[in-house]
């Protein structure tokens, strides 16, 4: 089984390249993005507690959203592996990622980076905005994610490296062209 870590900043292209490494290998998909958005959605404590952060730019306190991903993980098939998207996002996540995945005996077998410039994000996030009707897609919100994604998630590159699994490709061109490389690193694994 191959637990994968797709990471990048906001408007990388995680959960399209996710869907399509999901279609072609057939890999369970937990996207914190879309957890949490069901959560709020569905109007719970959780959801609550959780637009808070978000409406503000902020990331999600590390206990909760490790005990929301160990419920929803538990509670998949895991044939093949489980593409974990958007999450973690600080090191003291990615630590508890591998503690929680250890008690299960497995692990992540690599961390798929897409690297994609600010101005680039910025375009991707705004026109998002106005094509899913995200109120977080807006230029100020965008910006504080950014910073966010900058100060707080970055640093997980060199933790990744450090395990030995870390893996950087463009995020940039066509979606076949990234999902390309990407299925690249997957069939070395």
């Amino acid at each position: 089984m191959k637990n994968l870590v797709i990471f990048g900043a906001p408007g990388s292209g995680k959960g399209t390249q996710s869907d399509l490494l999901v279609e072609k290998y057939g890999f369970d998909h937990i996207s914190t993005g879309d957890v949490l958005r069901a959560q709020i959605k569905a109007g719970t404590d959780l959801g609550k507690t959780a637009k808070q952060y978000i409406d503000q730019g902020q990331l999600i306190p590390d206990a909760l959203m490790v005990d929301i991903l160990a419920a929803t993980y538990d509670a998949l098939e895991k044939k093949v592996g489980v593409i974990f998207d958007g999450f973690p996002r600080t090191i003291p996540q990615a630590e508890a990622l591998k503690e929680m995945l250890s008690k299960r005996g497995t692990g992540v077998a690599a961390m798929l980076e897409l690297e994609v410039p600010d101005d680039m994000l910025m375009e991707r996030l705004i026109n998002r905005g106005k094509t899913s009707g995200r109120a977080d897609d807006n230029a100020e919100t965008i910006q504080k994610r950014l910073a966010v994604y900058h100060n707080q998630t970055a640093p997980l590159r060199d933790w990744y490296e450090a395990e030995g699994i870390r893996h950087a490709v463009p995020g940039f061109g066509s979606i076949e062209d990234i999902n390309a490389v990407l299925r690249a690193v997957i069939d070395t694994l």
